[in-house]
């Protein structure tokens, strides 16, 4: 085997792998997502997760300014309901602050302030 014939196998592989590098490219530059928009900037914060059963969960998910009440099990995740961020937190409602910590409950128990 000559030196040209090694080269004459190695050229189509070099070439396949140089299009398939350049369709990756092309990919990456021209995709969308499902949305139309790019998804990269989104501000997704979870909130509360409340465990009801074994491997089923109630979530509350705030996705820009729309708060997703999720039922999330070992095979499906539902929207339960969707808020908007802005009313709930006009009506002073905030979930991160609706569950009293361990330490206000016993001062409170004891009589102490």
């Amino acid at each position: 085997m000559s030196f040209l014939d090694i080269v004459k196998s190695i050229l189509p592989l070099v070439v396949v792998l140089a299009l398939l590098f350049g369709v990756l490219l092309l990919v990456r530059k021209y995709s969308v997502s499902m949305t139309g928009r790019k998804l990269r900037n989104l501000k997704v914060d979870v909130l509360h997760n409340q465990i009801i059963l074994p491997k089923k969960y109630l979530s509350f998910v705030r996705i820009e300014d729309k708060i997703l009440v999720l039922g999330i099990s070992e095979n499906n995740i539902s929207v339960l309901q969707e808020l908007d961020y802005k009313e709930i937190d006009e009506g002073g409602f905030d979930i991160q602050k609706a569950k009293p910590n361990f330490i206000d409950i016993l001062k409170q128990n004891m009589g102490i302030r």
